[in-house]
């Protein structure tokens, strides 16, 4: 399976939001990131539910929702009703992972767990056989344009050992400091899909930013 590329549309055009979204979808991304952030898990607030509403009909590509935030569970059923296809939420936060995934099972979402630069992937016993994917952060969560942590490249490579250990098919995402010059480390440890945010929408080319990072 070749990576799959997801645009982050924390780095797009906040004015356009809608152009940005289709311009990225006709240009090649397989996904559209959105990260979510309440001030309180991360210091830094971005955008609820009604804007990834504002977005859904502007493109039919999965919209993966990265949820930042400290109760999952309290807002999770917005973000699938408006429209998110996938969503993920840190393992660090206040609520038991048992009641986050019994939330989005309910949800009929793809379900992902994201890691902090500083968890290890053993925190991960017991969850990785009911996950669809686990997204690596490759950078302290909360802002972008943050350089790319290389130790994370072992956690991948971790996981894609565990996965093949245990005959399993989660995906493994990585989000943080991709650029053409990191994004083939990060293929090599495992990555599956790669979030990248200024390397896309930064560019005056899409099409061929997203090549790129494809390698």
């Amino acid at each position: 399976m070749s990576v799959l590329i997801a645009p982050s549309i924390l780095a797009a055009d906040f004015s356009n939001l809608g152009e940005e979204v289709r311009a990225a979808d006709k240009a090649g991304a397989d996904w559209l990131h959105l990260d979510v952030m309440d001030g309180h898990f991360v210091p830094n607030l971005t955008f609820g539910p009604a804007l990834l509403g504002a977005l859904r009909p502007h493109t039919r590509k999965p919209l993966d929702v990265h949820l930042m935030i400290e109760q999952p569970t309290r807002y999770a059923k917005e973000f699938a009703k408006a429209g998110a296809d996938s969503l993920s939420w840190h393992l660090e936060c206040k609520e038991k992972p048992a009641t986050v995934l019994k939330c989005l099972s309910a949800l009929k979402v793809k379900k992902g767990v994201a890691l902090k630069p500083a968890t290890p992937v053993s925190r991960l016993k017991g969850l990785l056989e009911r996950l669809d994917f686990v997204l690596v952060m490759s950078v302290e969560p909360g802002f972008g344009s943050q350089k790319f942590m290389r130790p994370m490249l072992s956690k991948m490579a971790e996981l894609k050992r565990l996965r093949a250990q245990r005959g399993l098919d989660f995906l493994i995402e990585v989000d943080g400091g991709i650029t053409t010059e990191t994004a083939p480390q990060a293929i090599a440890a495992g990555a599956d899909v790669l979030v990248a945010g200024t390397a896309v929408f930064h560019k005056k080319n899409y099409r061929q930013a997203i090549r790129s990072l494809r390698g």
